[in-house]
C-alpha cells in the first residue's frame, strides 16, 4: 500500500517517498512532509539550477545555496529560477 502525507509544497494529501532521500533530520522531515511528487519536481528543478548556474558540487557554498533553494522549494516559498532555461513543449 502506498504511504500517503500531507505535502507541504501542494498542501494536500499525495503519495510519500519510500524511504528518507538522505540521513538526518533534514532526510526525515523531507520523508515525513514532502510528497513524491514535489521531491521528483525538486530534483528536476535541482538539476537545471547546476546546470544553467554551472555550479560545482565539490563547493560548499554551492552545496549550501541548493540547500537553501531546497528549502524555499519545497516550502511553497519563492525560490530562484534557471536563467535562460526553456521548457520543451
Amino acid at each position: 500500500m502506498t504511504r500517503t502525507v500531507f505535502c507541504r509544497k501542494y498542501q494536500k494529501d499525495l503519495p510519500g517517498l519510500e524511504r528518507p532521500p538522505f540521513p538526518g533530520a533534514k532526510g526525515e522531515d523531507i520523508f515525513q512532509h514532502v510528497s513524491r511528487a514535489a521531491w521528483e519536481d525538486w530534483q528536476a528543478h535541482q538539476t537545471r539550477l547546476i546546470n544553467e548556474k554551472h555550479l560545482s558540487m565539490t563547493d560548499f557554498k554551492a552545496r549550501r545555496y541548493l540547500m537553501e533553494q531546497m528549502d524555499r522549494f519545497l516550502s511553497g516559498e519563492d525560490f530562484d529560477q534557471a536563467e535562460g532555461y526553456v521548457p520543451e513543449d
